[in-house]
């Protein structure tokens, strides 16, 4: 499934293409509890098709009745106008209302009829795989795009709005098994671009994983030519250390996110002994090397495995404090587990 910001850009092109009314509505502010981080967006077309979201649905429902319906006081106007910041879930009535949680405020920047050219360019450039910010002049909605270095969070001042859109985030799995394809299914369905690569042709026989890209080439040079970045994951399945040592070394000599490989405790400590010993490696160098990969969920079947790998690797996309290199999967107790510094509930 292709990123949901990309999603939301590319509807959002067409019907301005289509010369269509269309606004989008950025999550720019939120206090207390909000269903939506800073920075969600949504597309609402003249026709009251939505794409994105910025609540459970609610805010999404009194969007369309205030900006698509005949009888609508603000129906949305013809042609470029100024953003406008409009506020939900003041009061505690509104936040009920609007199906907000308890205390949860948030405030959204609505952009009327953007500009259908800026569109085309910023979708372009994500699907040529560039990080970009995106600036809105809040005075009259004037847009400039510009590449970004690294991601960014949104930015709002009194003068202007950068939201920065980066491509899809991509998974790289070694190995083709049975639990690559849960692994894979499950990180199409979370927006990331799965290549798979396995030079084993019993393994790649049976794969089938639609919307996953399937390799033989071996998985070291998959690596180097998949060039990972800040928002690539690579994660080893196969247990074979013939496989997986030499993929996971050109992986840590790049930027990307998380690095992991799956096995016991011991079949881990061994793989990283082997490194220092035989490939040159040090524990600093290895540092950024996960295993066991998941969180501990006495997941013991292959789909559970999967979703407990899933978890992990979305929980370090996301910013929560998993040290790479602790035994999180295997940590039976919650005080084992805190003192290594996770934030991670044991189940």
């Amino acid at each position: 499934m292709e990123n949901l910001d990309v999603t939301v850009l590319r509807a959002l092109r067409d019907w301005r293409l289509a010369g269509r009314g269309a606004l989008l509505a950025t999550v720019v502010r939120t206090w207390g509890s909000s269903p939506r981080p800073v920075g969600s967006i949504m597309a609402l077309c003249a026709d009251g098709a939505v794409v994105g979201s910025v609540s459970g649905g609610c805010i999404e429902d009194d969007l369309i009745a205030r900006y698509t319906q005949p009888q609508a006081a603000d129906a949305l106007p013809q042609g470029s106008q100024p953003p406008r910041l409009v506020k939900y879930g003041v009061s505690a009535d509104e936040a009920h209302r609007f199906g907000l949680p308890c205390g949860g405020t948030l405030e959204l920047l609505l952009e009327f009829d953007p500009d259908a050219g800026a569109l085309q360019q910023l979708v372009q450039a994500l699907d040529g795989g560039r990080l970009m910010h995106r600036r809105v002049r809040l005075a009259d909605g004037q847009v400039q795009l510009e590449p970004a270095d690294a991601p960014a969070e949104l930015a709002m001042d009194a003068g202007q709005l950068v939201n920065t859109f980066g491509p899809e985030y991509r998974m790289l799995i070694i190995g083709a098994g049975q639990m690559s394809e849960y692994l894979a299914t499950m990180a199409l369905f979370c927006g990331f671009a799965v290549t798979v690569c396995d030079p084993r042709e019993e393994y790649r026989g049976s794969f089938d994983v639609p919307g996953a890209r399937l390799l033989a080439t071996m998985p070291d040079d998959t690596v180097a030519d998949m060039q990972p970045d800040a928002r690539t994951c690579i994660i080893a399945l196969t247990h074979d250390p013939k496989l997986d040592d030499m993929a996971l070394l050109q992986a840590l000599q790049t930027p990307a996110f998380y690095i992991g490989a799956i096995g016991s405790r011991r079949n881990n400590a061994a793989r990283r002994q082997r490194m220092i010993e035989h490939l040159e490696q040090t524990e600093e160098s290895l540092a950024r090397l996960r295993g066991p990969v998941g969180i501990y969920i006495s997941s013991k079947t292959p789909p559970e495995i999967a979703v407990s790998i899933m978890a992990e690797v979305l929980a370090v996309k996301n910013g929560v404090a998993l040290p790479a290199g602790v035994d999180v999967a295997h940590v039976k107790d919650s005080q084992a587990l805190a003192a290594a510094g996770s934030s991670c509930i044991v189940g």
